[in-house]
């Protein structure tokens, strides 16, 4: 098998199925990033093209969809290398339409093409307890499905881009409540009152996996990345390109964006997508 794309979480994903036993094959634009895996048995690719020769599937973990799109269509791309018959499994936040795109390429070549987009952060990508969001036809699925259970769970949502959907429902979700936090801290510290005891009465509250989840960052300043708040910018965009294909007015993921922007705008891009919380309440942030 091919895995393309080695950032936080493609790295922590591949190396979960390496430990599952899979022959594994990897490529990354920093090729620097391949050497943990390779170390541990992995082959190393020059391009995508040469990583998918022989392969029966191939996986992206992109950044986004230009980067989805160069890697399986562009020059020396996983479509230059792969056999008629083989599989790709799409597993970026990249939005349906991006999907779609590069599946219309693949279906004329006798690709199959399954969305399997995950939620969680890096934690529950070491662990293996990945929610996996799957779309495309039923029996491609399930002939993987074994594969995409070494990183979690798999739910089948229906057919192709019904797992990408479903990752842009959830992110509507994310950046909202995290937006909901800093913005309750922020009034809490108007009123005077002790962060510390905010954050017990909020992790008791409906509320509580947000603010259990990044407390401590939030309290200590320092927002190591589990999530990086430049993709939780990407995310809000594709949600919200969405909400605006679809005729809709998301008024609170509209709201929640510029907050992330605002925070990516202040150099915090780099740090936990949390790190919005320290642009909203005016705190300092920092990495470790």
């Amino acid at each position: 098998m091919t895995f393309c794309g080695l950032g936080q979480m493609g790295s922590a994903m591949a190396g979960r199925m390496l430990e599952a036993g899979h022959t594994l094959t990897v490529w990354n634009r920093t090729q620097a990033r391949t050497d943990p895996l390779v170390a541990r048995g992995a082959k190393r690719a020059r391009t995508p093209a040469d990583a998918a020769h022989g392969t029966e599937v191939a996986i992206t973990m992109l950044a986004d969809p230009d980067a989805l799109e160069a890697v399986v269509l562009g020059d020396g791309g996983l479509a230059g290398g792969m056999a008629p018959g083989t599989t790709l499994i799409e597993m970026s936040t990249v939005g349906r339409d991006a999907v779609e795109r590069v599946a219309a390429v693949l279906d004329q070549r006798g690709i199959h093409v399954i969305d399997a987009p995950v939620l969680g952060s890096l934690p529950q990508a070491r662990e293996g307890t990945l929610k996996v969001f799957a779309g495309g036809p039923a029996d491609q699925v399930e002939r993987w499905r074994p594969l995409l259970e070494c990183v979690g769970t798999v739910t089948h949502f229906g057919p192709l881009g019904s797992g990408a959907a479903m990752k842009l429902v959830a992110n509507s979700t994310l950046v909202s409540l995290m937006s909901a936090l800093g913005e309750a801290l922020a009034l809490a510290g108007s009123l005077g009152l002790d962060r510390h005891q905010v954050f017990d009465v909020l992790v008791d509250s409906p509320i509580r996996v947000t603010a259990a989840s990044k407390r401590a960052l939030v309290e200590r300043g320092s927002y190591p990345p589990n999530f990086k708040l430049a993709l939780a910018v990407k995310d809000a965009a594709l949600v919200s390109a969405a909400a605006t294909a679809a005729g809709l007015d998301l008024r609170l993921v509209e709201a929640a964006r510029s907050w992330f922007e605002d925070a990516l705008a202040a150099g915090l891009g780099e740090m936990d997508y949390s790190a919005v919380v320290a642009r909203i309440t005016g705190s300092p942030a920092s990495l470790p």
